[in-house]
């Protein structure tokens, strides 16, 4: 296997695809080699099953699943292999994706699925770095630049705000 261990970003519709691409920009920014697939539980069952029970050999260390609606793919992801799978629930016509959240939080004993935001697709791919930086501490030094630069950028934010309310 290899050292350094890709993500898969599955999807359950290749309508999930704009709601991914700031999670695929996100991991692509940590320098992580993303696999990214169109997976259908319902439709494609026994795809779901094959690449769910081939990730590990595949080299991915952490499957990103996102669906709408019924959104089982992460539980169904979840069942055949236990690489962390992080569940994203994608906003639908129905019910604005809560019925997609509680699709994924909802899982039985033994099978869990770590779950991020309705279209919480930025905070999928950075649950998938700190998993990740487990093993390779190169991604733990690059989580802290991140989260200083994140700080920063709300200091000068304050500052702004501060300058500008003065002027009230």
């Amino acid at each position: 296997m290899p050292s350094k261990l890709k993500v898969a970003v599955v999807m359950g519709s290749d309508s999930d695809f704009p709601i991914l691409k700031k999670c695929i920009q996100t991991l692509k920014g940590f320098h992580i080699e993303t696999e990214v697939h169109v997976i259908s539980a319902h439709r494609t069952p026994y795809r779901a099953e094959e690449f769910a029970r081939n990730a590990e050999s595949e080299g991915i260390g952490v499957i990103i699943a996102a669906a709408g609606k019924a959104a089982h793919l992460a539980g169904v992801l979840a069942a055949y292999t236990v690489i962390p799978v992080i569940g994203l629930p994608i906003k639908s016509s129905t019910m604005d994706g809560l019925d997609s959240l509680l699709s994924m939080v909802q899982m039985p004993k033994g099978v869990p699925v770590a779950t991020v935001a309705i279209n919480g697709a930025e905070n999928a791919a950075l649950l998938a770095v700190q998993i990740l930086s487990i093993a390779q501490p190169e991604l733990r030094e690059a989580l802290k630049t991140y989260r200083k630069q994140m700080a920063e950028e709300v200091m000068e934010k304050d500052s702004a705000i501060k300058k500008e309310a003065e002027l009230i």
